[in-house]
């Protein structure tokens, strides 16, 4: 990785790379990565003002997108280091699926601890990508899975069309 992408980031420069702003952009800090991995925390899953809380709470498959958000990260630092200096704003992904995922604890909001989000790159190409994550609270397993990252959807195209989707695919934007 080249010395010009930074190791570490804090939230303003997380908020510089991916899509997700305000309070949405969730992740406080990034605290490694590599092109196989990255790993980030947040606290934003204690606030009361969470954009993801439903009914006073923060239930643990809202850690699906903090995870999400690091792997949006993940892909803005590795296409960073590949082109040698910052992007002009972040590419948009989609979350196309998620598959095995555990939910360990029911809420996310009553843990009284720092998350930890890992994300790990276990396959991928210019179109999709595979992560399996995970999300601590400190020691503790609050959930995992793998994720499925789907790259320009707009140029996919679908079985029995010759053309294109003019718009992307109806699935979650990282």
């Amino acid at each position: 990785m080249p010395s010009a992408v930074p190791c570490m980031l804090q939230h303003d420069d997380i908020a510089r790379r991916i899509p997700h702003q305000g309070s949405m952009c969730l992740l406080d800090r990034v605290t490694s990565w590599d092109t196989g991995q990255i790993s980030c925390e947040a606290t934003s899953h204690l606030s009361p003002d969470n954009p993801l809380r439903s009914h006073g709470r923060l239930g643990a498959a809202c850690g699906i997108e903090y995870a999400a958000q690091a792997m949006a990260v993940h892909g803005a630092l590795i296409a960073e280091a590949s082109a040698g200096e910052a992007r002009h704003g972040p590419q948009i992904g989609y979350l196309a699926s998620v598959r095995s995922v555990m939910l360990h604890v029911e809420r996310l909001d009553d843990l009284g601890t720092t998350l930890l989000i890992r994300a790990e790159r276990m396959s991928g190409d210019a179109s999709t990508i595979l992560y399996s994550f995970t999300v601590h609270g400190g020691p503790v397993l609050l959930l995992s899975g793998r994720a499925v990252v789907v790259l320009n959807a707009a140029n996919l195209a679908l079985p029995g069309r010759s053309n294109p989707p003019a718009l992307p695919l109806p699935v979650h934007p990282l």
